[in-house]
């Protein structure tokens, strides 16, 4: 059984990039992108050689856990979204505005759109072909999805989601198109807004997604979306908001019917009624198996019984063993333990 990790590894402490996981509030910080160009321009003459440094650093822990499909641990971005906005036309960062985001959980200043998005220059290419020089398994690339962008930023342009979306999925389209070109085999635009608002992930989301794909016809290039359900501000958070139970049911068979190959799901932080995955006939599933904000270590046994519940209503060749979501909350210390059981158990399966 092949593992996979979802996106945000535990930055280096030599990393000096405020991020998500280490900013004042944590997720919920009020300001996610205002320190970035400053803490890059301190970096000096020495941030390549630091951003290469950290991410063979990550690349080779993921390694070492035996993980199947890894990524660079998402080390360059301050979080999983705002990085690809810097790259789009349209947004501006100097003008923030404060908004209330996350299906209405905090409050934060954001980056505004103030003009029509479309892409700009290639941005992730470079760095995809440096961490695949380094790393013996295939590299995955991650990227927001439209409905996720939508949420976590302001507009002042746009009429509707709906538009703004279409938009955003034409821009992220041909980046993914300069990946493929590339050689990039593994590609992941990131939809936890899916979970949230499931009605709009029917009624445009899906559409959108699968308009982020358009074109990208080789049987080799795995298109991949991860949708979360909630993500804490801190570690061993409890009672943090998470999207409705049965989110994952109602979008079950849309994604299923949909271009794309895989999708992550987590279940590992909130059990699921594991019934859902009947529904995935064709669809892998990369199943969340590793509690990415808890300190407690999960036993092989834990995960070996998740499994087999299951494998009862899909393949195992369809199924991928991952954490719930990014591990950025963990130590490395911490994620490299973690891993390495999940790794453990896949190998079982084999």
């Amino acid at each position: 059984m092949l593992t996979t990790v979802i996106g945000a590894y535990p930055k280096p402490n030599y990393l000096k990039i405020t991020d998500w996981f280490n900013a004042k509030g944590g997720t919920d910080t009020a300001n996610p992108t205002k320190f970035y160009n400053d803490e890059i321009r301190k970096m000096g003459n020495d941030a390549d050689k630091i951003f290469k440094k950290a991410a063979e650093d990550v690349i080779k822990d993921q390694l070492d856990c035996g993980i199947d499909i890894i990524t660079d641990g998402e080390i360059k971005r301050e979080n999983y979204i705002h990085y690809h906005c810097r790259y789009l036309n349209g947004v501006d960062f100097n003008t923030l505005t404060e908004k209330v985001a996350r299906t209405g959980n905090y409050k934060c200043w954001l980056p505004t759109i103030i003009d029509k998005i479309s892409a700009t220059e290639p941005f992730l290419i470079d760095e995809w072909k440096s961490n695949q020089s380094i790393s013996s398994k295939p590299v995955k690339v991650t990227i927001p999805g439209p409905m996720t962008i939508t949420d976590t930023i302001a507009n002042s342009y746009y009429k509707s989601d709906e538009e703004m979306g279409y938009d955003l999925a034409i821009a992220i389209n041909t980046e993914i198109k300069r990946l493929v070109d590339a050689g990039c085999k593994y590609i992941q635009v990131d939809e936890p807004l899916f979970a949230r608002k499931p009605d709009n992930a029917l009624k445009f989301g899906v559409s959108n997604l699968e308009k982020c794909f358009e074109g990208i016809n080789d049987s080799n290039i795995e298109k991949i979306t991860h949708i979360c359900c909630g993500y804490p501000d801190k570690i061993d958070a409890i009672d943090y908001p998470k999207a409705p139970l049965d989110s994952y049911k109602k979008i079950a068979k849309a994604l299923d019917n949909s271009i794309i190959d895989s999708v992550s799901i987590e279940d590992a932080h909130r059990y699921n009624n594991l019934s859902l995955l009947s529904d995935y006939e064709q669809t892998k599933v990369i199943f969340g198996v590793i509690k990415i904000a808890s300190s407690s270590i999960e036993t092989e046994e834990e995960i070996e019984n998740r499994i087999n519940e299951a494998l009862k209503y899909i393949s195992k060749e369809q199924l991928i063993l991952a954490p719930d979501c990014g591990l950025g909350h963990l130590s490395r210390e911490l994620a490299i333990q973690k891993l390495k059981i999940m790794s453990s158990v896949a190998r079982k399966f084999n």
